[in-house]
């Protein structure tokens, strides 16, 4: 909505006679009056009108934005001269009559003080003026009564207290003679049990004295007991915790052994399937023959040379992924988001961690091949609930990256299962090289998942 200037002033960057009232001293109703105005207008006015004292303002109910945000409403109209021109402006639109100070004059005379406040007219102070003696008046005047009602009150009252006052000295002069005789009455009863109980306090000192020794006797024994018992508690605490120590130490033995057997074992069993199935692979397509008892042969005799270490290539193209996920008991280790971030960086993380996920399930139904994806643990804001089937989705835990995580699973890996790390990074595929593992761009991989 555009903010036009009000009338009786000079523009946004002119003089303006409302800028010289502080609106914040205004009467209580033109005030009033001015904040619910301004929170009328306040749905109808673009961001642009709004100064940031205003804004949250805007957020609150309608019943509300006038009175709890009364404070605000009213040092912007006076602060910000576009905001004050853009409820006029709104206000002319849809409520003129809250503008016409003249026609209110006679009849609202609050209404026309705001309407003169908000227009800037030369003769807003005047009204404003006027209309706090007219609220200074009536505030007096309705002191004024209530202290007459508190006068008259008070007198009714006065007039009561004498009376009960009169009651009471006449009450008091009959009552002399009994008052005095009970005195005395009570006089003679106290001197009687002043008597007994000075014979008390002597039997009570003495039975004080007694039981002081007796008390003394009992601390004593009761701090040798005490001391005794600490020492005992010591004594089993000190066996507790070394027992605890021992079940402890014992516990992390049977723990550490049964990890590095499991551990064995896995590797064991993953390195005699994997030789396994690469002999009879190697049998099948080369159509050999049994190897001789002794496995030597006439070449592997001579000497001045010495067979070549196995390095694992670096695959280039989908086609030799593939050769490569034919292999027995092949592992597919990928780096999450170094593939997600170089296929589909523009997705959130949440986003790609499901698409990838999705893409390798499909890949390892069709090849069969055990796959595993790691992501960073540290970007995780939802962590999904199940893995798709056939995928292993790890996170790393905090403080530890996803490429050292990478690291480990390929040296952990037995010598002679076939495994596949797909990463971009330099440094980790070079790493995994040398743990015998078969580096593969995730560019790559990206070329064999949009086949499927």
């Amino acid at each position: 909505m555009p903010a036009t200037p009000p009338n009786g002033s000079n523009g946004p960057n002119g003089p303006d006679a409302a800028d010289e009232l502080d609106w914040r001293a205004l009467p209580g109703p033109v005030g009033q009056r001015l904040a619910a105005l301004a929170a009328a207008a306040l749905p109808g006015l673009t961001g642009a009108d709004l100064p940031p004292s205003v804004r949250p303002v805007v957020r609150f109910t309608p019943s509300k934005r006038a009175r709890l945000g009364a404070a605000a409403l009213i040092g912007a109209l006076q602060d910000s001269r576009p905001f004050r021109a853009a409820v006029v402006s709104w206000l002319r639109e849809h409520r003129s009559d809250d503008l016409d100070a003249a026609r209110l004059d006679g009849t609202d005379p609050v209404g026309a003080a705001s309407a003169a406040v908000l227009l800037g007219e030369p003769d807003a102070a005047q009204r404003v003026a006027v209309l706090s003696r007219q609220v200074d008046d009536d505030r007096l005047r309705i002191e004024r009564d209530a202290a007459l009602a508190r006068v008259d009150r008070l007198a009714v009252e006065v007039g009561r207290l004498q009376r009960k006052l009169a009651a009471a000295h006449e009450a008091g002069r009959n009552s002399g003679a009994t008052r005095d005789a009970e005195l005395e009455r009570l006089r003679g009863r106290l001197r009687e049990q002043g008597a007994r109980l000075r014979a008390a306090l002597d039997g009570a000192a003495g039975a004080a004295e007694d039981r002081n020794v007796d008390t003394a006797e009992l601390r004593r024994a009761l701090a040798a007991t005490e001391v005794e018992r600490d020492r005992e508690r010591e004594r089993a605490d000190a066996a507790r915790r070394q027992a605890a120590r021992a079940a402890a130490d014992a516990e992390t033995a049977r723990h550490a052994a049964r990890e590095a057997r499991q551990a064995d074992e896995v590797r064991l069993t993953l390195l005699v399937e994997t030789l396994a199935g690469a002999v009879t692979g190697l049998r099948r397509e080369l159509a050999l023959g049994e190897v001789t008892s002794t496995g030597s042969r006439p070449a592997d005799l001579v000497a001045g040379a010495a067979p070549s270490q196995a390095v694992a290539s670096r695959v280039e193209d989908p086609a030799a992924l593939d050769r490569l996920l034919a292999l027995s008991a092949a592992h597919l280790v990928v780096d999450g988001y170094n593939v997600t971030k170089t296929g589909y960086p523009d997705l959130t993380l949440s986003a790609q961690r499901d698409r990838l996920a999705a893409a390798l399930a499909a890949l390892a139904a069709r090849t069969g091949v055990e796959v595993t994806v790691v992501f960073d643990g540290a970007a995780v804001v939802g962590v999904p609930v199940a893995a798709p089937r056939g995928v292993r989705v790890l996170f790393s835990d905090p403080g530890v990256l996803a490429d050292d995580v990478i690291r480990a699973i390929a040296a952990a890996e037995p010598q002679g299962r076939p495994v596949v790390v797909v990463t971009s990074d330099r440094a980790v595929a070079d790493a995994v090289r040398r743990c015998g593992a078969h580096p593969v761009p995730a560019a790559v991989l990206l070329a064999r998942l949009s086949r499927i």
